[in-house]
């Protein structure tokens, strides 16, 4: 029989069981009191002063995009190397992404992002991808200098910190994602805005529930773009228990580095960072026959992500002037996700190793 390795896991127990059953109980549904908790439970830990909820983190980033007035023609700086909602709302605004390569911790490379400014710049998109920290410093400095905004994209680095400081925490404001696959999940679609701006906050709030801030009184036209008790609760729960299932990735992670190292390409990490490892990610020029070799044995891999942005047909058909960005490019013909998760058992990531090596002595 052949063993069974998930690439992800969503954190499921008895208290998450109940927290729904509770609020089943409770006849609250839509943007109830454990909705507010929960915001107010996720500025905490973002270290801001608001948190608004909404149905997606794209569906978030859109309805902040709208409360910045981001325009038609405006431009962001941002990595190609990134899932493609990380670009999807502005160009559902008419802003164009300005792409940039990565450094060796598939983040936004900070040097190279100088020479990305145009006249049209309005803001940099920096993404803590695979939940490492992007090296904001130098962004922020450049952000401060030039006089852009700079919005953190959280959707995978749920309490990472960046020197001491929680990702979320830096920049004009950011998005957290809670997709069941996510360090912290709400299992099913879900996202957060967190920022320190009173006047985005209450836009937002405003923008998700038709325009409104009391029930019939509608001051702009809205979206239906709420969140849940149910979603809520579970999240609440998973937000009590991130600490303890992060330093289990972290502790994954480390066994995988101890095994694998000269084996396949291992993920970069700075020593500023403490990233949460929603991802991890080896490199290796074979890595479509290594995947195919792990499936056969039961064990579950991704691919994040097999075509850069700047490469994706909704973006080559819009815009011309498009960058040639060679470390994304050759990252996205050998990159290879591998499982973990806060719950995944030590032999199960041996198991990994195992067929891996195995993989490499016979070929």
């Amino acid at each position: 029989m052949v063993r069974r390795v998930p690439l992800s896991k969503p954190f499921i127990n008895q208290e998450v069981r109940q927290a729904v059953l509770d609020v089943l109980d409770s006849g609250r549904f839509i943007l109830g009191p454990q909705c507010s908790e929960f915001e107010l439970e996720l500025a905490g830990c973002a270290g801001r002063k608001h948190a608004v909820l909404s149905s997606s983190w794209t569906a978030a980033v859109y309805l902040l995009h709208l409360a910045m007035n981001l325009r038609a023609g405006d431009e962001i700086i941002v990595p190609s190397h990134t899932a493609f909602p990380s670009i999807e709302p502005m160009m559902h605004c008419g802003a164009r992404p300005a792409f940039v390569d990565i450094d060796d911790t598939y983040c936004l490379d900070p040097e190279l992002v100088e020479a990305a400014i145009t006249p049209r710049t309005v803001g940099i998109l920096p993404v803590h991808l695979y939940g490492h920290p992007a090296d904001l410093d130098p962004i922020m400095a450049i952000a401060q200098r030039r006089n852009l905004w700079v919005l953190e994209d959280c959707a995978q680095a749920h309490s990472a910190l960046y020197k001491g400081r929680p990702v979320g925490s830096i920049g004009m404001a950011a998005a957290f994602s809670f997709y069941p696959s996510k360090n912290l999940t709400v299992l099913g679609d879900g996202g957060c805005i967190v920022t320190d701006d009173d006047r985005l906050a209450e836009r937002i709030r405003m923008l998700r529930d038709h325009g409104r801030r009391s029930k019939y009184t509608h001051e702009v036209a809205g979206f239906n773009l709420r969140f849940n008790e149910i979603q809520a609760a579970a999240g609440r729960v998973g937000l009590r228990h991130l600490e303890e299932l992060n330093a289990r990735r972290r502790g994954v992670a480390a066994r995988y580095r101890e095994r694998l190292a000269g084996i396949v390409g291992l993920p970069g990490e700075r020593e500023w960072a403490a990233p949460v490892y929603h991802m991890f990610v080896v490199r290796t020029p074979w890595r479509d026959d290594l995947a195919k070799f792990l499936k056969e044995r039961g064990v579950e891999t991704g691919i994040h992500y097999p075509l850069p942005n700047h490469l994706q047909p909704a973006v080559t058909s819009r815009f011309n002037r498009l960058p040639t960005l060679p470390r994304t490019e050759q990252a996205a013909g050998e990159i290879l996700s591998i499982p973990i998760h806060g719950q995944i058992e030590p032999d199960e990531v041996d198991y990994v190793c195992d067929t891996i090596i195995e993989y490499f002595k016979r070929h």
